[in-house]
């Protein structure tokens, strides 16, 4: 009955609208689902990475010349490999190695990423709250990792510091794992939230010139490889196996070898060992045997200064985006600041993580001067930068439209005191006069006129004329006579 009641019922709902009862709200994750998928992201990542790391060096291990291939030990060694993919720094049989790759903390870092964001997704993450989660369990699953290999690699002869494997894969897993959050549970819009309009603009213009100085770095680093090409094969043995571990290992260290590019680009240089480099000084040293490292020039040039027109470029560009952000150039000037800070900082970090200690030998350490770097850096994005961005923009700020100019104003003000004198004089009270009449009359007439109005004698009214009777007689017949009669009476 109530069903055929329903089929016989019509539809009164609009077409293209939906029913209430069809508008199904999205089911809440239950828990147990919640449970499996950070599991999934913290492990995933892990078994990816350890996986990715341990292949590589059994390939190298299969294709090295006089070597004997044993996969347990390219699963045993891909413990600290996985370490050093993180930039935990390892202890070879008392030799510490900092110099670590930075292309398979990318690597890693992405896969950190990609998994978050995964998980993120699949539990229904929308705000910065639900990245919590997600975000501790893979910085925790991945410190937690590190303190493991540390301690099973205790008798080893690669030994690590088990707080800095827990601290320094947890800490870069991570700010991974945020990056790959960031788009899904919505911390861009809450960053923009907290943040000074002016200083977002200046942290989107200097996340610009870094990215084009690292730029500019891997330019300079092409063209001194290319150059030295002869060089490069030299470096190269004959052996398949001796040839493809060095290439593998030249991949690895391109991003190292582009920040020390960078460095040198700014000014500061960089070195190696006894070798340093710099864009005004130069001291003689020893090099390793390595592809990466050809491009490295065995003396000064003196036209090596010209290369910093090209952080001169830089900042002119960060100024040119600068320019039309506000129309106050000092409110400009604070985000070119902003900017140059993002870029310091960067420098900061970048140099950091392609430098460290080589062992004790002759090529140790390899560091990039990260504070003076930081500082030039600083200097090359606000001088050039700040010119740009102060005479390239607006410099008097327009009107608000609708506002009168300050004549206006006045004209208004007089045309108002005009309408009152009017209003008071039609109610009876004397009217002031206005500086205007004031000017346009000179004292002197005003009190001549008044005098002769004062002596001009009053003319006498007019007598009124004598009444006259006027009467009107009417006839029988209709006719009017009139008649007028003088005289009392």
């Amino acid at each position: 009955m109530v069903r055929s009641m329903k089929l016989l019922t019509r539809d009164e709902r609009p077409p293209g609208e939906e029913p209430v009862s069809d508008l199904v709200p999205e089911l809440e994750v239950s828990r147990a689902k919640r449970v499996r998928v950070l599991l999934a992201a913290a492990c995933s990542p892990l078994l990816f990475s350890y996986t990715a790391v341990a292949t590589v060096l059994a390939v190298v291990s299969f294709a090295a010349d006089r070597s004997r291939f044993s996969a347990t030990g390219a699963l045993l060694a891909a413990g600290p490999g996985w370490l050093a993919s993180w930039q935990a720094e390892l202890d070879l049989g008392g030799h510490p190695l900092g110099v670590l790759p930075l292309l398979p903390t990318l690597v890693v870092g992405w896969l950190a990423a990609r998994a978050a964001a995964r998980a993120a997704r699949r539990v229904g993450g929308r705000t910065p709250a639900d990245a919590v989660p997600v975000v501790t369990v893979i910085a925790g699953s991945h410190a937690l990792f590190g303190v493991l290999i540390a301690v099973l690699a205790g008798g080893s002869p690669i030994g690590v510091n088990p707080l800095t494997a827990f601290c320094v894969p947890g800490l870069l897993a991570g700010i991974a794992a945020v990056a790959g959050v960031a788009r899904d549970c919505g911390l861009p819009a809450a960053v923009r939230d907290r943040f000074d309009p002016v200083a977002l603009q200046g942290l989107r213009a200097g996340a610009l010139g870094l990215a084009a100085l690292i730029a500019c770095g891997a330019v300079v680093f092409t063209a001194a490889t290319a150059l030295s090409w002869s060089t490069v094969d030299s470096l190269f043995e004959p052996g398949f196996g001796a040839s493809f571990g060095l290439f593998l290992l030249s991949v690895a260290y391109l991003p190292n070898a582009v920040v020390a590019a960078l460095s040198f680009t700014t000014g500061p240089g960089f070195s190696v060992g006894s070798l340093t480099v710099g864009m005004f000084g130069y001291q003689e040293g020893r090099l390793p045997g390595v592809p990466v490292l050809a491009g490295i020039p065995s003396h000064h040039a003196v036209w090596w200064p010209a290369l910093l027109l090209l952080p001169v470029l830089v900042g002119a560009l960060v100024g040119w985006r600068i320019r039309t952000i506000d129309e106050d150039p000092m409110l400009r000037m604070r985000a070119v600041a902003v900017a140059g800070a993002l870029v310091a900082f960067g420098c900061v970090i970048l140099g950091t993580l392609s430098g460290g200690r080589l062992g004790d030998g002759p090529f140790d350490p390899v560091s990039v001067p990260v504070g003076v770097a930081s500082v030039i850096a600083f200097c090359w994005i606000v001088v050039p930068g700040g010119f740009v961005a102060f005479f390239a923009g607006a410099h008097e700020a327009p009107e608000p439209p609708g506002e009168p100019d300050v004549e206006d104003n006045t004209e208004v003000e007089d045309i108002a005191e005009v309408e009152e004198e009017v209003v008071e004089s039609e109610d009876g009270e004397p009217a002031e006069e206005t500086e205007a009449e004031a000017d346009d009359e000179p004292d002197d007439e005003a009190e001549e006129s008044a005098e002769d109005i004062e002596e001009t004698p009053a003319e006498p009214e007019p007598e009124p004329a004598p009444e006259q009777d006027i009467a009107v007689t009417e006839s029988t017949d209709g006719s009017g006579d009139e008649s007028a009669h003088g005289g009392d009476r």
